[in-house]
């Protein structure tokens, strides 16, 4: 590739007590891809991500963000930096809608005195703004933005949370599993709701164990293992069943992954 990535990450090392999570590991992402993270259990993956966004931070290493080094010291830096991530549990708030969900933890005032003083919600303002947002990415299934999140089926919340994602991540999106409790039919809908945000040119990090998920939507494929970034595959070259035996070790990762 001639583009420079937007995101990469050099040499992190993450170490909890006596287990290295993190061991030298690399990571590379470039502008409008859908690059996949797998890896086995215990291979790193979370800890790589989590250093990324910010949830936890790396003993040593550098990530560059556009080219300029970040050290994030928690999630909130990373996303007001433009990196986004969906993790497992969705991180929604079931009691409250739609649209408060949008908006949890960067709620929009009202203008003047009774924002300022009063700390007033725009209400008008978030739910326009989270209806678009919604209607935007497809997902107007959803007929009420003051509906609770918990009254809504598993897709609709997962829809909610990438739509969150898409409409505040200015720069990197990182989906963690996004169709992990899923049924075929609202997995389909997640999929192409990535694909939609990545046709916006949105870069994607998509984390999963579902190795069809990632053949279908990735243009690479990370490999993780042993703490560290093992190779970077296309899917245009190799199978599944290769995906798995680099992955598990039972094959050696090829020599010409990191460039695919």
């Amino acid at each position: 590739m001639t583009q420079e990535p937007i995101l990469t990450a050099r040499g992190l090392v993450k170490r909890y007590g006596r287990v290295t999570a993190l061991d030298q590991a690399d990571f590379d992402l470039y502008p409008g891809e859908i690059l996949a993270v797998i890896g086995d259990n215990g291979a790193g993956k979370s800890s790589l991500i989590k250093a990324i966004s910010g949830a936890v931070t790396p003993d040593e290493g550098e990530i560059k963000l556009e080219g300029r080094t970040i050290n994030f010291r928690s999630p909130i830096e990373a996303r007001k930096a433009g990196i986004e991530t969906v993790y497992q549990n969705l991180a929604l708030s079931p009691a409250l809608s739609i649209a408060d969900n949008m908006f949890l933890g960067r709620e929009i005032r009202k203008p003047g005195i009774m924002g300022s003083v009063f700390r007033k919600l725009d209400r008008p303002a978030m739910e326009k703004f989270a209806r678009d947002k919604l209607t935007e990415l497809g997902l107007m299934t959803i007929q009420n933005i003051n509906q609770a999140v918990e009254t809504l089926s598993g897709g609709q919340r997962q829809g909610v949370a990438v739509a969150r994602a898409a409409a505040f991540g200015s720069k990197v999106i990182i989906l963690d599993e996004p169709t992990a409790a899923l049924g075929v039919k609202e997995s389909r809908k997640v999929l192409e709701l990535i694909l939609d945000v990545r046709s916006r040119g949105m870069p994607i990090v998509l984390i999963s164990h579902n190795m069809p998920h990632v053949f279908e939507v990735a243009d690479r494929i990370h490999v993780h293992r042993l703490g560290k970034r093992l190779c970077v595959i296309n899917p245009k070259d190799y199978t599944m069943s290769d995906a798995v035996a680099f992955m598990t070790g039972a094959r050696p990762a090829p020599d010409t992954g990191i460039a695919a």
